[in-house]
């Protein structure tokens, strides 16, 4: 692994979605996963419980894949009041806080020792703030970000990227602005939004 430092030069994502255990094991062990960050706010599943923390905690274990939970400080749905604007909750304020940038370091950290992935609930990286938040952050401290889909294939950062810009509806003087422009504006607007509460 290379990178800036001893950083590694890609994390991965992947979205648990309604997976098999032994199927979403198979994921991660395709591509070389050993050590699994939950990003999840709350690390439970209503309708999959073998992706309740101490289920999914024991099953890596068995499977010499180290488990920490982040969602305290990079789950998509925070604590912190003043994160939210109308209820809704602003990525680029809760990338601010203290605790945010806490949770990217301890990402750096652990991904300069371990093959990582962070692990949401979304199938679809487009749609999770594994990708519209953490990715972005990751990516602004010089690694590259790849997403582990459904069937196993990589998808990289820029493709899922790529597919906000095509969903975000632009106006005539979107080619003015940077890319970078354009992906924060995308980002801050999703398709769905996230309530608090």
């Amino acid at each position: 692994m290379s990178g800036a430092g001893d950083r590694p030069a890609e994390v991965l994502t992947v979205g648990h979605s309604n997976h098999a255990p032994e199927a979403f094991l198979a994921l991660l062990t395709r591509h070389g996963v050993t050590a699994l960050a939950d990003v999840r706010s709350a690390p439970r599943s209503r309708f999959n419980p073998q992706f309740n923390r101490k289920a999914l905690s024991a099953s890596l274990a068995d499977n010499d894949i180290a488990y920490v939970w982040l969602g305290r400080e990079l789950g998509g749905r925070p604590d912190d009041p003043a994160c939210y604007e109308d209820g809704t909750v602003r990525y680029d304020l809760l990338a601010r806080t203290p605790l945010y940038q806490e949770g990217i370091g301890r990402v750096l950290r652990g991904a300069a020792v371990h093959r990582l992935a962070l692990m949401c609930a979304e199938k679809d990286p487009l749609h999770c703030h594994r990708t519209l938040l953490v990715s972005r952050s990751l990516e602004d401290e010089g690694l590259e970000v790849a997403h582990i889909l459904a069937d196993g294939a990589l998808e990289s950062h820029e493709s899922v990227m790529d597919r906000l810009l095509a969903a975000h509806h632009e106006d005539l003087f979107s080619e003015r602005r940077s890319r970078a422009g354009r992906i924060e504006e995308a980002a801050r607007t999703p398709r769905r939004r996230r309530k608090r509460g």
